[in-house]
């Protein structure tokens, strides 16, 4: 046994700044290593055409130019559209060396393979079908070993359960940190811990390597046809759950395409007969990963490390199963499908009720829809409801119903978490507070549950937001919610009664999610049919398109390791870019600068950290571009623009109190020329996962303008400590405008607190907390006017300071009482009124600050 070579920490252990008293410790005898061998990369040098690279790396291409041609060609065109491109005069001076699409998709079938695809052909005896049953797959344990070993996802793996404490609480995140992990770790090492006899054992030093499986049917024509597709995708738990969840990263792979028949049998048959066929072909395609689980595999990791892993599954009685219509009454008496030979009844270690946790899009998301919005269209009323949705004030990246709610035919999970977002403040005054608070409540523990990280004490909150609404549902039965019906026998509702546990055992739900698979759906089957003549061997012709796009996307990372004389491991070299979603991007950047345009990829999360404006306190960092949106402008012209008519009395005491500190304080009047921004950008790291990066927000403070009367503009948190001259104590302000004074050139340069972007902002005050709202526990804010007098009118308070004095971009929502003033639209409605709900659920980001403040 070799001594194990170090690797990066896993997420839990990632941090950019002060988490808490945080402490972990990785299980005492896991994750041997037993020798050297070659990771998926190095596997292509064994490739039986490497000796023709020898002299030629790109063959059977001719040269690199060629080479990406005929990528791009097979990535995205028909065979019908290539040959089409290959006739064209344009190419007669310079004509690629293959001279058709076949003679082209021979040369990508020549290309180094990974696990290879085959068709098996079944019968079910006993029973006919219209056609052939015939299963398409790899070998399951082929594709694990080629993801495990794959180098692209390099630092971002995890090889040994490790228990992480966080403030003296047990954290629960990856797979990895959870119960499930090293229960089936000391049942491996049973010797050590002395739980099981000794036959039951399985070697020390063991890697566990758990499987994460996906599968659904899905119709791959539109509108007409009724072809339908039914793929399984694999995963394994040691890759990253941000890596996992993104459908780009590559992180996830189709083992089989599931024969989708029927049975010439009558209708009530034909479930349970396409279900034991179902379990049939997974038993297939994951035999040697059942095997795997028993007795173990040696396998490589993306260091070249031989492992030796285990790979156990992430996800009766006496009448003869195939008399079908006896043993289906039995089955649906006992609440049963009727499938006798489950597909995981001799997986080692897999335990349907470990492997089948709840899964968020349809557990949470759409049982919004499906009823808890329901329960608020029949109190609230449709026209009611959709006419506070369209008026909701409009921010940048954020979905805005500008026809209701209720009109839409379709909605997907993105809507579904849209409408969550304001639905607590929207019913708010529409509805008996008491339903209110049943609401909010649901909603809590909705957005508590997705949260990536957890520990005992968010978990205990989540359960208490359940115990609350049951608490309180009764309300939604007294409304009228529930429709006539005097009962909450929802199947889904009880299922969140076992979320708390499924956390504990399985770490975060969110990174079992469906959104994932729901995407593969996309991008596996309907847009691959696209490129198909859609005749009935379509299914090869997806199989085919999808082997070409892995060995092109395997191939393209050798070349350009090999073009730059790099190793085919990926040893990194700094802790920068650990947090990206894009293994193979971060991978490619460091290597070689530039190339990773040539890659898919998710896109980019652009750092503002490293050259943006840091707040006051560095917990954020803030951007406005590098030419400003109207500049050369004078003072007068941006009262008159923005209609700020005390912005030059606001500029003068913002430039009096900074002047008080300097040795020599310039006077307004050398700074006479303003350069104006209409919007800039706020980046955050992640509450609950210090290290993670969130995507920046647009701050928007446009001026009036026919479009927008008002000027459109957004909120923001202010930094509130005390340690600010500029801020009079206000926690939140609208920004009405952005600007920079421009120094002219007699004067010299401009003091530093004149040089940086400044902000003119009307600040709000909170009248009720959490605390004292127990219907939808947000704070309430109202508008803040300066005193009035006989000789002035009381207006709105407005003033200066420097652009990093903000902290958080937020979301209000008015008070609208029982009815919404239906002459207001979404560019008026924030201008007309006065108090409004600090909205916590805009984002789970918000969520999990605002919601904390709210605890303390």
């Amino acid at each position: 046994m070799d001594p194990p070579r170090s690797h990066p920490l896993p997420p839990a252990l990632r941090s950019t700044g002060d988490s808490g008293d945080r402490s972990a410790q990785y299980h005492a005898n896991s994750g041997w290593v037993y020798g050297r061998s070659k990771n998926t990369l190095e596997c292509i040098q064994d490739d039986r055409y490497e000796r023709n690279r020898e002299t030629n790396i790109h063959w059977p291409f001719q040269s690199h130019a060629e080479w990406r041609l005929g990528k791009f060609l097979a990535e995205n065109l028909t065979q019908a559209q290539i040959n089409a491109f290959l006739k064209l005069d344009w190419l007669d001076s310079q004509k690629p060396s293959f001279s058709s699409a076949r003679q082209l998709l021979d040369w990508m079938d020549a290309l180094p393979s990974g696990p290879r695809w085959q068709v098996m052909e079944l019968e079910v005896d006993g029973y006919n079908t219209e056609k052939k049953i015939e299963l398409i797959y790899r070998d399951g344990l082929e594709v694990v070993e080629s993801l495990f070993g794959n180098p692209i996802f390099a630092q971002n793996m995890t090889f040994d359960p490790l228990h992480v404490w966080r403030n003296a609480e047990c954290e629960y995140g990856e797979w990895f940190t959870a119960r499930e992990a090293t229960r089936i770790q000391v049942v491996i090492f049973c010797l050590f811990y002395r739980l099981l006899s000794i036959k039951d054992t399985l070697p020390e030093g063991a890697t566990l390597v758990p499987i994460i499986a996906a599968s659904d049917k899905t119709p791959v024509t539109r509108h007409t046809g009724s072809l339908e597709m039914h793929p399984l995708f694999l995963t394994i738990a040691n890759i990253d759950s941000d890596i996992r969840m993104k459908a780009t990263a590559y992180a996830w792979r189709c083992v089989a395409f599931m024969p989708t028949v029927k049975f010439d049998v009558h209708p009530d048959y034909q479930t349970i007969l396409q279900a034991r066929l179902w379990h049939r072909c997974v038993d297939i395609v994951t035999e040697k990963l059942k095997r795997a689980a028993n007795v173990g595999e040696f396998m490589t990791d993306p260091f070249g490390d031989v492992r030796h892993c285990f790979t156990p599954l992430l996800i009766a009685g006496d009448v003869e199963p195939w008399m079908l219509d006896r043993f289906q009454k039995i089955a649906k008496a006992n609440q049963l499908l009727g499938v006798h030979l489950l597909f995981f009844r001799n997986w080692k270690n897999s335990d349907p009720s470990c492997f089948l946790v709840p899964e968020v899009l349809h557990s949470l998301h759409k049982f919004f829809w499906d009823h808890v919005l329901k329960w608020c269209k029949e109190v609230v009323g449709t026209d009611e409801l959709d006419a506070r949705y369209k008026v909701h004030h409009k921010r940048v990246g954020v979905r805005h119903f500008n026809s209701g709610i209720s009109r839409a035919t379709q909605m997907t999970g993105c809507e579904y978490r849209d409408i969550q977002r304001t639905i607590v403040a929207m019913i708010a005054g529409a509805a008996p507070p008491a339903m209110v608070q049943s609401i909010r409540a649901l909603i809590d523990f909705i957005y508590l549950a997705q949260r990536h990280v957890h520990t005992e004490s968010s978990i205990g909150d989540m359960e208490a937001s359940l115990a609350e609404f049951h608490a309180t549902k009764h309300s939604i039965l007294e409304a009228g919610g529930r429709a006539g019906k005097d009962n909450f026998n929802i199947p889904k509702l009880e299922l969140m009664l076992s979320f708390a546990d499924a956390i504990r055992r399985s770490g975060g739900l969110i990174q079992y999610s469906a959104d994932v698979s729901e995407r593969l759906l996309i991008t596996h089957c309907k847009v691959p049919f696209t490129r198909t003549n859609r005749q009935s061997d379509f299914a090869e012709q997806i199989v085919c398109l999808l082997d070409h796009e892995e060995r092109i996307r395997l191939l393209d990372v050798y070349l350009l390791l090999h073009e730059h004389d790099e190793p085919l491991v990926n040893a990194a070299e700094d802790e920068e870019n650990l947090c990206s979603t894009d293994p193979a991007s971060t991978w490619i950047s460091r290597v070689a600068p530039g190339e990773q345009h040539h890659f898919k990829a998710p896109r980019s999360i652009r750092n503002l950290f490293t050259k943006g404006l840091m707040s006051n306190g560095a917990t954020a960092a803030l951007s406005v571009t590098v030419t400003p949106d109207r500049s050369k402008l004078k003072i007068a012209d941006i009262s008159n623009l923005y209609a700020l008519p005390d912005l030059t009395t606001r500029l003068n005491e913002y430039v009096a109190r900074h002047a008080e500190s300097t040795t020599s304080g310039p006077t307004p009047r050398v700074f006479d020329e303003i350069a104006v921004w209409y919007k800039f950008r706020i980046q955050q790291y992640s509450t609950c996962r210090p290290s993670v990066i969130m995507p920046s927000q647009v701050v928007q403070a446009q001026p009036p303008s026919s479009d927008f009367p008002f000027g459109n503009c957004d909120i923001v948190l202010l930094n509130a400590n005390g340690q600010s001259q500029d801020n009079p104590g206000f926690h939140v302000a609208e920004v009405r405008a952005v600007f920079q004074l421009i120094c002219s050139r007699r004067s010299r340069d401009l003091p530093d607190f004149l040089s940086q972007p400044l902000l003119y902002v009307r600040p709000f005050r909170v009248i009720a907390t959490p605390d004292s709202q127990p219907d939808t526990r947000l704070w309430i804010l109202e508008r803040v006017y300066s005193p009035s007098s006989p000789q002035a009118p009381a207006c709105r308070m407005g003033f200066i300071l420097p652009l990093t004095e903000v902290t958080h971009a937020v979301d209000l929502v008015p008070v609208f009482g029982e009815k919404v003033d239906r002459t207001l639209t979404m560019v008026s409605s924030q201008e007309r009124y006065d108090r409004f709900y600090l909205n916590s659920y805009a984002s789970k980001e918000d969520f999990d600050m605002l919601y904390t403040l709210g605890q303390m």
